[in-house]
């Protein structure tokens, strides 16, 4: 159940990364042309600033979620079903079974 939910937030985390790094300006335009530039949201410096943090966060974010997950499936995989096996140490004892004498004189 928590490794789902921590799976799905991985997801979400990538994607958001994803359009977080392309919003960015850089040499070459990319997708931050429709990002806009208002200046009264974001501050002086335009959005370059606060999408520099939401990345840097947003990475953060999916770095300790990746941690998170690799402990949670190592610790999954050294446990077995094996080692939930209960073992049953009683056993019957052999019943004496009556031979027959099949050599008879007369």
């Amino acid at each position: 159940m928590t490794t789902s939910l921590l799976l799905i937030v991985q997801i979400v985390l990538v994607i958001v990364l994803v359009i977080a790094v392309l919003l960015q300006k850089s040499s070459s335009i990319g997708l931050g042309a429709y990002s806009g530039s208002n200046d009264s949201v974001f501050g002086a410096k335009g959005p370059n600033s606060f999408l520099a943090k939401a990345t840097f966060t947003i990475g953060f974010l999916f770095v300790l979620n990746t941690i998170t997950l690799g402990y949670m499936y190592s610790q999954a995989a050294q446990s077995s079903v094996v080692d939930e096996i209960v073992e049953d140490t009683t056993v019957a004892a052999p019943v004496a079974v009556p031979v027959q004498d099949t050599n008879t004189s007369k």
